[in-house]
């Protein structure tokens, strides 16, 4: 066992984490959310990452992404996520892809993939991402945020559950996001990505998790 995850047992089992060093996972999305899921995986020893964006830095983005600043402005995400994997625990393999997810690439991108962790920020992307993964059978971890609120739930492969809450003409009254509220969200969505890549049963497994940091409200939904 290496000495950097001697701090994860017991709380992962040796066998658990000898497990989370041989699954693929794909974070699509290397911002707000991605880059702090990214991170947390990359520390609790996943073996292999694919992360996804094709975006760069800009300078709205240096009050929360935790792979933004100054000297990263106009730098593509996917490659400051890689770069950062890198550097932190060279024992995990990382593939950036510069490109944003659509009907061609995805997919491709979800083949052969353990898991999916949605860190994307618009509800047309996270439709394609549930059909591709509906078609390749993998389950996704899904996260969104709004100013001082967040949500997250899973979405198993044909149950349509990202269509039930996007579907229907969905557009966000604005795109305020406050520093604190990602990786909230990210923490949630990796503790359950390591739960299930441990075969653990997940408490977001047909419930949606609603949480507002001015109020301190937690509720879960049934779905």
């Amino acid at each position: 066992m290496e000495a950097r995850y001697e701090r994860n047992i017991p709380s992962v089992s040796p066998e658990e984490q000898e497990t989370l060093a041989r699954k693929r996972v794909l974070v699509v999305g290397c911002g707000g959310l991605g880059g702090y899921i990214i991170e947390y995986l990359t520390r609790m020893g996943v073996g292999e990452l694919t992360v996804v964006d094709g975006d760069v830095f800009e300078t709205s983005n240096l009050n929360r992404q935790l792979l933004s600043g100054e000297a990263a402005l106009g730098k593509p995400k996917a490659l400051a996520a890689a770069e950062r994997v890198r550097r932190v625990n060279p024992l995990v393999k990382v593939t950036p892809v510069q490109a944003f997810l659509d009907e061609d690439n995805a997919d491709s991108l979800t083949a052969g993939q353990d898991l999916v962790l949605d860190a994307l920020d618009n509800a047309r992307a996270r439709l394609v991402l549930e059909d591709a993964c509906a078609r390749q059978d993998v389950t996704i971890v899904h996260g969104a945020i709004h100013g001082w609120t967040m949500q997250a739930t899973l979405a198993r492969p044909g149950a349509g559950t990202l269509h039930q809450l996007y579907g229907r003409d969905y557009a966000p009254r604005d795109k305020t996001s406050l520093p604190f509220t990602p990786p909230l969200c990210a923490a949630v969505q990796a503790a359950e990505a390591v739960k299930l890549l441990c075969n653990r049963p997940s408490s977001l497994d047909g419930n949606l998790l609603l949480a507002d940091l001015l109020r301190m409200d937690w509720e879960l939904i049934m779905l």
